[in-house]
């Protein structure tokens, strides 16, 4: 039988929106007056067609029960956990890399008094939540040994764990073990819960809140030769056999993330068309987390524009991920991105 997926769009913010929501043109996502859309776009692995929410009683009865079921997953008011609010769109995570390796500012705060100070700088210019990482997973990278990368992170965790909101960016379950005594308030696994076969009974005993990330492959290997029937169903597909998995499991709580993994294991092309349909992920029931910045694609898209930092395509990109209901961004330029979300929500304001 032919599988339909929902992807919610023509999204309104502000004043705008909540008359759109109060003369019915709209639904609320999650629940918000604030955020809305209008439209729906209805995805098959070969057909796409948008209709406007008043449409959809026209539509044949089987796919019509699905979209409204659908719809009532969407626009279900989120719990908020782990500092983060769900009331706001977007929740800022900042990046805090202990490594001497990663991608765009390997060692630049590997020591305790630059890793303290940076922390302390990503909440004073508004980040919710830090996202603290010892290993790089950047393309090519190697897997390092649990005691280097406890070494690296914990001296940071230590000091500020109980005191400032944290995330753990790793993949060891023995690591995530440690953190999370030590107050981490979310775990983040850029294998989707895969790499170390522990790591699901560590989350099912603590009840910690995590998130769950695509990637295909492994860091060493993972942009090789990424290959998809379609990126975005197949990864949609993914989360939705993964919550299955963890159920099972006897995860039972909702405090769950997701995250499409951009750029871990997915060309320019997948990583666009992932960026393009993100809404469709709201059709899963939790916030999606989306992590563009300083990514290889604003490399590919701008050419000999391109800079190391990287902040305009950032910025960009984020502003559109917002736009698209994206909950949370992971983001090393918080202080330039809220500067930019202040300018752009003023100009959008009715």
């Amino acid at each position: 039988m032919k599988k339909y997926y929902t992807r919610v769009c023509n999204f309104a913010y502000g004043k705008s929106s909540i008359k759109l929501v109060n003369k019915k043109k709209n639904l609320p996502l999650n629940g918000n007056k604030n955020f809305s859309f209008g439209k729906v776009e209805i995805i098959t692995l070969d057909s796409k067609k948008k209709i406007n929410l008043t449409d959809i009683k026209k539509l044949p009865k089987f796919v019509r029960e699905k979209i409204n079921n659908d719809l009532k997953i969407i626009i279900k008011k989120k719990n908020n956990f782990s500092n983060l609010n769900f009331k706001k769109i977007p929740n800022i995570m900042g990046v805090l890399n202990l490594t001497p390796d990663s991608f765009s500012d390997g060692g630049k705060f590997n020591t305790k008094k630059t890793g303290l100070k940076h922390a302390i700088n990503l909440l004073k210019f508004g980040a919710d939540i830090v996202d603290v990482g010892g290993e790089s997973t950047r393309p090519g990278s190697k897997s390092i040994s649990e005691k280097e990368e406890w070494s690296r992170i914990k001296k940071i965790i230590k000091k500020i764990g109980k005191k400032i909101p944290l995330s753990l960016d790793t993949r060891k379950s023995e690591i995530m073990n440690k953190g999370i005594k030590l107050g981490i308030r979310l775990i983040n696994d850029v294998s989707g819960l895969i790499y170390d076969s522990k790591t699901i009974e560590v989350l099912k005993k603590s009840k910690s809140p995590f998130v769950i990330q695509h990637s295909q492959g492994t860091p060493e290997n993972m942009q090789n030769n990424p290959i998809y029937k379609n990126e975005l169903l197949d990864i949609y597909d993914f989360f939705e056999e993964k919550i299955k998995f963890l159920r099972s499991r006897g995860i039972k709580h909702n405090n769950i993330i997701i995250d499409p993994g951009i750029g871990f294991g997915k060309n320019l092309k997948h990583n666009m068309n992932l960026i393009r349909g993100i809404s469709i992920f709201h059709t899963l029931g939790f916030p999606i987390l989306l992590g563009l910045s300083r990514k290889k694609f604003i490399k590919d898209l701008s050419g000999e524009n391109d800079t190391k930092e990287r902040i305009g395509g950032t910025i960009a990109s984020s502003l559109y991920g917002m736009m698209q209901g994206v909950q949370i961004l992971r983001i090393h330029d918080v202080n330039e991105l809220i500067q930019s979300i202040k300018v752009f929500k003023e100009l959008i304001k009715d």
